[in-house]
């Protein structure tokens, strides 16, 4: 058991905030953006590459998320720290949030945590991360929320048939649109809801921000293999930008 007095986000603020004084309505999220892990949690038990890999955050989001936010001339907000500290999209009373398996794969360091170590994690990522999201939506009159991950091809391995999900809780105006719009390559693969959804328990963001207010708000999942590339994540981040532009103005059409 650590004692909380060493505990630090000594890697920098758990939020990280990208052209804060933006106009644009959009605020684009990234909650598993990052790997950094404060210095008193060590590896939390793991190898280097296992804290590379996808169950550590989500390879490729990020770049995607910063492009799609640059376009779209709006604000991101995304995480520093590993989705393995605390899964800043899930909520403090699931036990998803600290978890102590992903996959297949033990987390040592999630282990026998006591309620002041789950607490500092809670205060100083979560609740910090979720802040900063909520003061960028507070401050635009009309704003518009899509939060970006990706996803492995394979889970428990089971290969995944699908290429993008497009992601909602009860509000589906803007992924309802985004699906009547949006268009890839013949052999890409798109799907409502996939390959997770409310049931997963991977809104969370979405109702605690979007829903809450209520705003327009939207969950984007693209598989990592797509986007590992500069180029692959340029395109798809074009792609996203325009289909969400499209999407919110016929939105704002029909209201």
């Amino acid at each position: 058991m650590l004692q909380t007095s060493t505990l630090q986000t000594d890697k920098g603020d758990a939020a990280i905030v990208v052209d804060s004084t933006a106009v644009s309505p959009f605020v684009v999220v990234c909650e598993h953006a990052g790997v950094a892990i404060p210095a008193a949690l060590g590896n939390l038990g793991l190898s280097e590459t296992e804290l590379q890999s996808h169950i550590a955050w989500d390879p490729g989001a990020a770049p995607v998320a910063e492009m799609l936010a640059k376009t779209l001339k709006g604000t991101l907000v995304k995480q520093r720290y590993s989705r393995l500290v605390y899964d800043c999209n899930r909520p403090p009373s699931s036990d998803e949030a600290m978890r102590q398996l992903s996959e297949s794969t033990k987390i040592p360091g999630n282990y026998d945590l006591s309620g002041e170590e789950k607490h500092w994690r809670t205060e100083n990522i979560y609740n910090a991360f979720h802040k900063a999201i909520g003061e960028q939506l507070d401050r635009r009159p009309d704003p518009v929320m899509v939060t970006v991950h990706s996803f492995t091809p394979v889970y428990n391995r089971i290969e995944r048939a699908v290429d993008i999900g497009v992601l909602h809780d009860t509000d589906s105006r803007l992924a309802d649109a985004m699906l009547s719009e949006l268009v890839f390559d013949d052999d890409i693969l798109v799907r409502r809801n996939e390959p997770y959804g409310p049931r997963d328990g991977v809104t969370h963001t979405l109702v605690k921000h979007g829903e809450k207010r209520p705003i327009l708000n939207v969950m984007i999942e693209i598989k990592n293999t797509l986007i590992a590339d500069d180029n692959s994540q340029r395109q798809y981040a074009d792609q996203l930008a325009k289909t969400v532009k499209i999407a919110v103005n016929k939105i704002s059409t029909t209201d």
